[in-house]
């Protein structure tokens, strides 16, 4: 039975929930694979933890309740070269300017020949197309599930679902929180204000809902799945967003009148001039697949030359999904 070492960087509520649901199917991983799975190291900005043997629970649960050390001279760097895992998961924080320390992470780990599954999206916004060169190289993989929607498949069914096909254009709901409020708007006739209130003590909208709600969570999941389905090379800067907090109360009353939904709607589209992404509020009428679309609920859409038109629609919005994503990108590499 081959072992397989995992190192997990970042454990806040998503990480917490990856080392929660590995010790859940460590047998799975043995009867389905062959693969004697564990997790021997987890690093956090100010500390770490390691275990060859891999990690009891009772010194995972006891790391999470420690809260940040003084140590100041920790490296995850070092920390990463001394546990020689065979594969990262990186679910830090994200940092989308200069792709922070979960760049370096997944870098390393590439560099060093192990495997790298990206739940944060800050590595992936700044530097896929390198990051992806590398991997290639190495002939190891980098994954990306939990990044681009996480329990919503997106980059599977783009990349392997649609092998060969021609895919002219993809439309979606990505971010659940920007639904949830464009939702409770438009069928309770509230304030954005108020919508965002009502997410937040739901525990839906996190305390600054900004990055949610301005359209950047799905500037960049289009980011990163155009360049890694389609090949491009777009940053950031290049997506053109709008706000759900743009909406005002007459062109609510507008939409409802005229039998049309607001929808936030992350787009990529192939153009004369290249492959083009945008995030945009868009009133849909009842026949749009997306019209049903509705609480924290996320769905994609997908046009190609011979398949047609693909919808798929449903997935969990919270850690506990973002973790499970990041376990199935887990499970095809231990598949191949």
């Amino acid at each position: 039975m081959k072992r397989w070492n995992l190192v997990l960087t970042g454990f806040g509520t998503v990480g917490k929930q990856v080392a929660k649901l590995l010790e859940q199917r460590q047998a799975r991983y043995r009867e389905q694979y062959g693969a004697d799975v564990r997790l021997v190291g987890v690093a956090r900005s100010s500390g770490g933890i390691y275990d060859k043997e891999g990690l009891a629970h009772t010194a995972l649960d006891a790391f999470g309740a420690a809260g940040r050390t003084a140590d100041t001279a920790f490296s995850g760097l070092d920390f990463l070269q001394a546990c020689q895992g065979d594969v990262l998961i990186e679910a830090g924080p994200s940092d989308f300017s200069t792709g922070g320390a979960g760049l370096a992470y997944i870098r390393h780990a590439l560099e060093q020949g192990m495997h790298a599954i990206a739940v944060s999206k800050g590595a992936l916004v700044t530097d896929y197309v390198n990051l992806s060169a590398l991997a290639l190289k190495r002939g190891v993989c980098l994954k990306i599930s939990g990044a681009t929607a996480a329990a919503l498949p997106t980059i599977d069914l783009l990349q392997y679902n649609l092998a060969g096909c021609q895919i002219h254009a993809v439309e979606g709901v990505f971010t659940g929180t920007a639904n949830f409020v464009l939702t409770s708007m438009m069928e309770e006739g509230i304030s954005s204000e108020e919508a965002i209130v009502r997410a937040q003590r739901l525990g839906i909208a996190e305390p600054d809902p900004a990055f949610d709600l301005d359209g950047w969570d799905t500037a960049c999941k289009v980011t990163i799945l155009a360049n890694a389905a389609f090949g491009a090379q777009l940053t950031l800067a290049d997506v053109p967003r709008m706000s759900v907090r743009e909406v005002s109360r007459d062109q609510l009353e507008g939409w409802k009148r005229a039998g049309l939904t607001p929808k936030l709607l992350g787009s990529i589209r192939k153009t004369a001039e290249g492959v083009r992404a945008f995030v945009e509020l868009q009133a849909v009428d009842s026949t749009h697949p997306f019209a049903s679309v509705k609480g924290t609920t996320k769905a994609i859409r997908v046009e190609t030359d011979v398949m047609g038109e693909l919808l798929v629609v449903g997935g969990k919005s919270d850690p506990v999904a973002a973790a499970a994503a990041a376990l199935k990108d887990l499970e095809h590499i231990l598949s191949r």
